[in-house]
């Protein structure tokens, strides 16, 4: 048995065009993360490095560290 699909150009350019944004869609926004993530992961490594005096000035502790950079990064 053999089935034929037949298809407008006009509508497959349409669905080539959907999936080639959908994918550009992804890694950019793939992209953001990480790099949000790296900012993040940077913020933590230099929050630590700080004595507990310093990080006192600024209104921290090492307890909320991770928080704080959170919300530096992320909003």
């Amino acid at each position: 048995m053999n089935h034929v699909i037949t298809t407008t150009s006009g509508a497959l350019s349409d669905t080539i065009a959907e999936l080639i944004g959908k994918a550009v869609s992804f890694v950019s926004d793939t992209n953001e993360k990480l790099v949000l993530r790296r900012q993040y992961r940077k913020t933590i490594s230099e929050l630590s490095s700080l004595t507990g005096r310093e990080l006192a000035d600024l209104g921290l502790n090492k307890s909320c560290i991770h928080a704080a950079a959170y919300e530096a990064v992320y909003g």
